[in-house]
């Protein structure tokens, strides 16, 4: 039975050491479980977006975790659409950025009876060249599928109320970009959508597909910034278990972890913003 574990939002820096304990603890119970593959789903960095050095620091700190790794980009690491990061819009300077670092920022890793397709959800919609290349990507990931079932694994969720949702907003992908998506999205081999982004830990299922928001390894936001959201406000990381036909995820939120509020370290993260 292959096992993933899904890191997602670890938002590290050189400039402080927050979160760090929090990392080391999930690498403790990863050495134990001896993973197949770890896959962190967005924002290794604190501002990668714009600083060489997050990125390579954040680095070195997640490939000190055992097993295949497979990095995917998030906002804080590359930027996103304009219109919805308009001081750091993704370009190709920042996607090069990322892939000198931590690789292409999505990818196609086979286990046992398993596809795992990892994709950058930050050039979803932008027009950018790397989303184009990214479709053609997509089409040939399930080209040769043969009997694999598909775990998709990216930053922001596909949607965050309906897939249908035509409201463009910060959480989740943008709704005129979902189609490109459709040949995994509508393949009859789909078990599990995983994401992050939202620091909220969130499980839900459609048909025989399984929607999971990972919990972030940094810190929780504040309900009012989040009206209508649902999920739990937990710190941790998440075990996926494949079996024949279907995922088991278990949350690992060990004894220790801290789960800080962003309001409370928002001087210690994003002085430009609290400023």
């Amino acid at each position: 039975m292959p096992v993933i574990l899904q890191l997602s939002d670890a938002h590290l820096s050189p400039r402080n050491d927050l979160f760090r304990g929090n990392l080391e603890l999930i690498r403790r119970i990863a050495e134990e479980v001896r993973p197949d593959l770890v896959v962190a789903s967005g924002d290794l960095s604190l501002d990668g977006a714009d600083r060489d050095e997050d990125l390579a620091f954040t680095t070195e700190m997640h490939r000190a975790f055992p097993g295949r790794f497979l990095a995917l980009p998030g906002n804080h690491d590359v930027g996103s659409h304009a219109r919805t990061m308009p001081h750091q819009p993704i370009d190709t300077a920042r996607l090069t950025r990322f892939q000198t670092h931590l690789g292409a920022g999505r990818g196609v890793v086979d286990l046992d009876g398993w596809r795992i397709i990892g994709l950058n959800s930050e050039i979803m919609g932008t027009g950018h060249e790397e989303e184009a290349a990214q479709a053609t990507f997509i089409a040939d990931s399930v080209a040769d599928l043969g009997e694999r079932r598909i775990a998709l694994f990216l930053h922001k969720p596909v949607f965050v109320t309906e897939p249908e949702d035509p409201t463009f907003d910060y959480w989740s992908v943008p709704p005129h970009a979902r189609g490109t998506l459709a040949p995994v999205l509508d393949h009859p081999a789909l078990r599990l959508v995983a994401s992050g982004h939202l620091h909220l830990h969130h499980r839900f299922t459609r048909g025989s597909v399984s929607f999971t928001w990972a919990p972030p390894l940094s810190f929780i936001v504040n309900p009012a910034d989040q009206e209508g959201l649902p999920g739990e406000r937990v710190c941790g990381a998440l075990l996926h278990r494949l079996d024949a036909d279907g995922v088991e995820t278990t949350l690992l939120s060990p004894e220790g972890i801290a789960t800080p509020v962003l309001d409370e370290i928002r001087h210690l993260t994003y002085p430009r913003q609290a400023a």
